[in-house]
């Protein structure tokens, strides 16, 4: 059984879906494959899930500060299974939103495992009684995102060793978690295991957690995470000692201490692995290293007519880059001028922990070692009105301006609801604004926005209210 369309899309995650859709209002017979459910491991697994168990988190500790707004609540109770329920709901709702969105513009949604016959062919296989088809398209998108790394000899049971999906399914809440990893994941997870009263051990190899932030962010949201009672082991390696079907210990060597941990769960979150396997990639001859598949500004591979976009090709690994490049591809295949394309730099990064971490663009120090000269502003959370009557006084609003041309180059905050605020510098550096453009606008008051003004004007040694 054959079928043919102008595109073919292998995976429906947010890079998929957002593709499938771009192509079908442009006027496409577009096809998308989906093994597992609708929507991705971001819908359905990360992005989403993971906030919603982040939300939960931040009630409890609203609850726990609850008296500082005059309101005593002696007594709560967590419920971590509705926790996950409720987190399951949200993440079925928003893949049957998808599934909606996909019927609506015409797309031909298939449930299947794909692999290539060749650079025009599709074997579509079933897992239910149907029977396999075959899909013909002069273009095909590789859109197959990314699994977790495994760290060797210590192989993910889902019981004691986990990895992000075993972290949203947990049956109780333990009394100890062992996490790898600082990075967005394992900090998201330390932050919410921290809140429901778990005691929290990250091991990270780098000297600093949330290696990719700017350093100053990262030394400010450590001090944070270890005031919540979250500790850190840096430059940190180790063995394991015991591992049976109940718990581990570990024996972990960091900045030349020694230290034995022992927990009922540990938590690998050390980065991702693009899909490419069982694909049928080197058969057609599609360059694949370190599990990516490198592209070019138009998304496509070395081989005509395949495209790749998402976490299967280059970091960041991050939903938002997806979607834009699903955009990119299907531009380029309807034979649209593509005139935006992906700059790394202006790729937003946003970390949902307690505190929240966003940012975009350049830190302090590499635009430090690209040699420009830097007018850096800074303004505290404890200078703002809003901050201060919510109970959010700790974080701050840093920007980075070319001193010579007053080019924005970057933007980075640490504090309540900094990833709602980074739009705006967003924005803004994708205007190429510069410091005027933002002193000269008014800022509404009382609001956690004028931080953001705020820090502009400290850039330019003009600050009003610090």
């Amino acid at each position: 059984m054959e079928q043919k369309f102008d595109v073919a899309i292998i995976g429906s995650g947010p890079g998929g879906y957002v593709a499938a859709i771009k192509a079908a209002q442009l006027g496409l017979r577009v096809a998308i494959i989906e093994k597992e459910d609708v929507g991705g491991v971001c819908l359905n697994w990360g992005c989403i899930p993971t906030k919603t168990f982040l939300r939960s988190a931040e009630i409890i500790e609203l609850v726990k500060k609850s008296s500082d707004f005059g309101i005593d609540i002696s007594e709560y109770n967590l419920n971590l299974q509705k926790i996950v329920e409720r987190s399951k709901k949200i993440a079925l709702k928003l893949s049957n939103g998808v599934k909606f969105l996909l019927s609506k513009n015409k797309v031909k949604l298939i449930h299947g495992n794909a692999r290539f016959i060749d650079k025009n062919r599709l074997l579509i296989q079933k897992s239910d009684s149907e029977q396999n088809l075959n899909i013909i398209s002069d273009n095909i998108i590789i859109a197959t995102g990314a699994k977790p790394k495994e760290i060797p000899n210590l192989k993910v049971d889902g019981n004691v060793v986990w990895n992000y999906r075993n972290a949203l399914r947990a049956k109780k809440i333990p009394n100890k978690l062992i996490i790898v990893g600082s990075g967005a994941i394992g900090m998201e997870f330390a932050s919410f295991y921290n809140s429901l009263g778990t005691e929290v051990s990250v091991l990270e190899m780098q000297d600093r957690i949330l290696p990719v932030e700017d350093l100053e962010v990262s030394q400010f949201a450590k001090k944070q995470f270890e005031n919540k009672g979250i500790k850190f082991f840096l430059n940190s390696n180790f063995k394991v000692l015991e591992k049976n079907e109940n718990h581990i210990s570990i024996a972990v060597e960091s900045n030349n201490n020694k230290i034995n941990l022992s927990a009922p769960h540990i938590l690998v979150a050390i980065g991702v692995n693009g899909c490419t396997d069982g694909l049928g990639l080197n058969e057609i001859g599609i360059n694949v290293k370190s599990n990516s598949i490198p592209i070019n500004k138009y998304c496509q591979t070395n081989v005509k007519g395949v495209y790749a976009i998402g976490d299967v090709t280059t970091t960041p690994c991050l939903a938002h880059k997806a979607s834009y490049q699903g955009n990119i591809a299907a531009e380029a295949i309807s034979g649209k001028d593509v005139t935006k394309f992906l700059k790394e730099e202006n790729i937003p990064g946003c970390t949902y922990s307690n505190p929240q971490i966003a940012s975009i663009g350049l830190t302090e120090e590499n635009a430090i070692k690209l040699g420009y000269e830097l007018n850096i502003g800074n303004f505290p959370f404890i200078g703002n009105g809003k901050a201060l009557a919510m109970g959010e006084e700790e974080g701050f609003v840093k920007t980075i301006f070319d001193k010579k041309t007053g080019e924005l180059l970057g933007a980075h905050m640490v504090g309540a609801e900094v990833t709602e605020l980074l739009s705006t510098y967003i924005i803004g550096k994708g205007l190429e604004t510069t410091p005027d453009d933002f002193t000269s606008n008014i800022f509404p008051h009382p609001t956690m926005s004028e931080m953001l003004h705020e820090s502009v004007l400290s850039s330019q040694n003009i600050a009003i209210h610090f």
